[in-house]
């Protein structure tokens, strides 16, 4: 419990000063006795035992009505959290290089991996995929259903490429597919763009560089991420990696963005953990700060008491002048 005008506190600090200045009152006079013998022989009733009870109601209804003043209050009752998150488009390359078997088991599968983990890590954002190849289509739309997401990622890479070119890479039209994607977002969300590849751009009819500098117009940052050593085994037999950093670096800095290189699935977890850090680091996540006055609670029978006081000393408890 927290008090909104805690200063009224202090009043209580009185209360036993008020005490001691009842105590030291002038008394009025009683009733006289002949004797003291007469006095010892009168039996206490209780309304003479209970005849300091009206200053006792009267004191703890004045520190009741100081705590009220004080105004208590409960935080956060009922308080929903605001938390607006960021929108993320994560960018899948599904070319025919993605099979290569320096990751385990496929440079595909263990980006599919590190990939939903990360989805799983980010409770409060909506998400997104593309997939790409020679072309790129947008697998799963912005959304906070996640599970959805992560079904999207499930079939393997010979599934998810079929008719789409799968020995190109259109890195260029996958950037522009994602931040048209993003440019839907809500508000002022922040856009984010994290691409995957393994290759350099060789298909498609927008170019990285020009792609990115759409994205930075919008707001859009784009990580960027090459994966795989310098060559690898796959299906289709050795498989070179023909990853073009420099271009990926370019994308990355146009838009405010980094750019990483994972030479195996655990360096490619650190740059998804290492993204997410960053991203959260950028983003407020307000929280909307509800209050439950309850001052009710003390002044009511501060009331009470007081009112109850008035009836004793008026009535049983009256004092004989």
């Amino acid at each position: 419990m927290t008090f909104a005008a805690p200063f009224w506190l202090i009043g209580l600090l009185l209360v036993p000063l008020f005490v001691l200045a009842l105590r030291r009152r002038a008394r009025p006079p009683g009733p006289a006795y002949p004797v003291a013998s007469d006095a010892a022989a009168m039996a206490r009733t209780w309304a003479v035992r209970l005849r300091g009870l009206p200053v006792a109601l009267r004191l703890a209804a004045l520190a009741l009505a100081l705590v009220a003043m004080a105004r208590p209050q409960r935080p956060d009752v009922d308080a929903t959290r605001g938390a607006e998150g960021i929108d993320i488009v994560l960018v899948l390359d599904a070319s025919s290089s993605m099979t290569a078997a320096d990751f385990f088991p496929t440079r595909y599968e263990a980006a599919k991996d590190v990939a939903a983990e990360f989805i799983r890590g980010r409770r409060d954002d909506r998400i997104g995929l593309v997939v790409f190849a020679g072309e790129a289509f947008t697998a799963a739309p912005l959304t906070l259903d996640h599970d959805f997401v992560l079904r999207t990622l499930r079939p393997s890479l010979t599934e998810v490429t079929a008719g789409m070119m799968a020995g190109n890479t259109a890195i260029g039209t996958a950037i522009a597919t994602a931040t048209a994607r993003l440019r839907d977002g809500e508000g002022e969300r922040g856009r984010v763009v994290v691409l995957l590849t393994d290759g350099e751009n060789n298909a498609g009819a927008i170019d990285p560089q020009t792609a990115a500098e759409a994205a930075a117009a919008l707001g859009v940052r784009v990580y960027t991420i090459g994966v795989g050593t310098r060559a690898g085994l796959s299906p289709l037999g050795f498989i070179s990696n023909g990853l073009d950093e420099q271009t990926l670096q370019e994308v990355a800095t146009i838009t405010g963005a980094q750019y990483f290189r994972a030479d195996d699935a655990e360096a490619l977890r650190s740059i998804y953990d290492e993204i997410s850090r960053l991203e959260t680091s950028r983003i407020e996540t307000p929280v909307d700060r509800n209050v439950e006055e309850r001052y009710a609670l003390f002044l009511w029978p501060a009331l009470f008491l007081l009112a109850l006081d008035v009836l004793l000393a008026t009535t049983r408890l009256r004092r004989v002048p």
